[in-house]
């Protein structure tokens, strides 16, 4: 293992929460604190991606975003990584099978929001995606109800586990994945860099 890549001791469970980081912010941590309380997660990684195929404009330069990035995050339990980057990987796909041959003792749950649920189904290979880890789907404003019928939760309706059985979720053999209900704040990275308006 790179000095630069992650530590992941034996039969750890790990949280992986992808994107662009631009910038990192509130809904971020949320995110990250729900799974690691709601999951029993031992570690949560930001995979802060070296651009979206799916966005048209590119993102701030990485090292940028990776710096404001842990500057924001405080917890030892959430680390930064550029490991797509150095890995040369750009879809979800791809990283989570090079995370699981580098990281072979370790348990990866997949950390989406609502919001990406509702359109999982156009991801490059989601069902495979969904075959390899379990996914954990963070309820996020205006898209809570939506999630519930998005087109990939209707095939994965019967690998849906109850909120409650949440803690569970990290040591299941995927297809496996839960709805988590959360307070958020409904501002985006977009939102954000736009002063906090709608983009």
């Amino acid at each position: 293992m790179g000095p630069h890549f992650p530590l992941a001791p034996p039969g750890a469970t790990i949280g992986l929460l992808g994107g662009s980081f631009d910038p990192a912010h509130a809904a971020h941590l949320a995110i990250s604190r729900t799974a690691l309380r709601r999951l029993k997660l031992d570690r949560v990684w930001w995979l802060v991606s070296p651009g979206n195929p799916l966005k048209a404009h590119g993102p701030a330069p990485l090292a940028a975003r990776m710096a404001a990035a842990q500057a924001l995050t405080h917890d030892p339990r959430i680390v930064v990584t550029d490991i797509e980057a150095r890995l040369g990987l750009r879809k979800t796909a791809d990283t989570i099978a090079a995370l699981q041959r580098l990281y072979p003792g370790a348990r990866f749950v997949w950390l989406m929001g609502s919001d990406n649920l509702v359109q999982f189904h156009h991801w490059d290979r989601w069902r495979e995606i969904a075959a390899a880890v379990p996914i954990a789907v963070m309820a996020r404003p205006g898209s809570r109800l939506a999630a519930r019928g998005a087109p990939a939760a209707q095939v994965l309706r019967r690998a849906r586990l109850p909120e409650h059985r949440a803690a569970l979720l990290a040591r299941m053999a995927p297809p496996a994945w839960t709805l988590l209900n959360m307070p958020m704040s409904p501002l985006s990275s977009t939102q954000i860099r736009n002063g906090g308006r709608h983009a």
